[in-house]
C-alpha cells in the first residue's frame, strides 16, 4: 500500500510540474513603418536553472526549391542537426564561410548522407557556388526559447518559465548599430508580455536572378 501511495504522490507532483504556469512573450517587429517578416527573437534565461536539457539533438531542414533556400531564414538552438535536401532537378553546392559554422557540401542532388551539427551560436550565412542569388540564413540561438516573425511581424515565444531574460533580436538586413539588439526583461508566472521592436534595415544587396532567353523563366 505504501508503494501505491508513493506512486500516486509522484504522479501528482509530476502533474503539478506539467501544469506549472508559463509566460508568453510576443515581439512585434517593424521597419520603415511596416510589419517585418523573418525577424528573430530569442529569450535567453539569466537564471541558468531554466535551461532544459534535450534528450536527443533537435533536427531542422533547409530545403532547396526552385533554386532558393526555403525557408530564407531558419532559427535553431545550439546542438541542432540540420539537413539540406536538394529538391531541384539540378545539383547545388551549398557552403558557408561563417565563423559559427564553416562547411561545404560538394555538388549533389537529393539528401546529403549526414546532417550538419550546429554546435556554436551565431549566424550561418548560406550560399551556393553555382547560383549567386541563392542566399539563406540559419540563426543558431544560445537558448531553446525563440521565434521568427511572420508576415504580421509577430514572433511569439510561448511556455516560458517565470524569471529574468535577455531578449536578443536579429534580422538579415539589420544595422549592426541598432540599439534594440539586446535588452533585459522580467516575466512573471502566467504573464503575457509584448515588446515592440523597430529595426533600421540595410538595403537588400542580394544578386538578382538572371532571366532566361525566350521567356523561359529564370535560371
Amino acid at each position: 500500500m505504501l508503494s501505491d501511495r508513493t506512486s500516486l504522490l509522484a504522479l501528482a507532483c509530476l502533474t503539478l510540474v506539467r501544469l506549472a504556469p508559463a509566460a508568453e512573450l510576443r515581439v512585434n517587429f517593424k521597419a520603415d513603418g511596416n510589419s517585418l517578416n523573418d525577424a528573430v527573437a530569442v529569450a535567453v534565461p539569466l537564471d541558468t536553472s531554466h535551461s532544459p536539457e534535450a534528450s536527443q539533438p533537435p533536427q531542422a531542414t533547409v530545403d532547396q526549391i526552385d533554386k532558393e533556400f526555403v525557408p530564407h531564414v531558419t532559427v535553431v538552438s545550439v546542438g541542432t542537426l540540420v539537413n539540406f535536401p536538394n529538391k531541384d532537378q539540378i545539383r547545388h553546392q551549398v557552403y558557408s564561410f561563417s565563423p559559427a559554422m564553416r562547411f561545404e557540401l560538394p555538388l549533389y542532388a537529393g539528401i546529403p548522407a549526414k546532417p550538419l551539427l550546429l554546435d556554436r551560436s551565431g549566424v550561418v550565412t548560406l550560399g551556393c557556388n553555382i547560383h549567386d542569388w541563392m542566399t539563406g540564413y540559419i540563426f543558431v540561438a544560445e537558448s531553446p526559447w525563440f521565434a521568427k516573425s511572420g508576415a504580421d511581424g509577430v514572433a511569439a515565444i510561448e511556455a516560458l518559465p517565470a524569471g529574468r531574460y535577455r531578449l536578443v533580436v536579429w534580422h538579415p538586413r539589420q544595422n549592426d548599430v541598432s540599439s534594440e539588439s539586446s535588452h533585459e526583461f522580467t516575466l512573471l508566472e502566467d504573464s503575457k508580455v509584448a515588446e515592440n521592436i523597430v529595426l533600421t534595415l540595410k538595403p537588400d544587396f542580394r544578386p538578382r536572378r538572371v532571366p532566361l532567353g525566350g521567356g523561359g523563366g529564370y535560371r
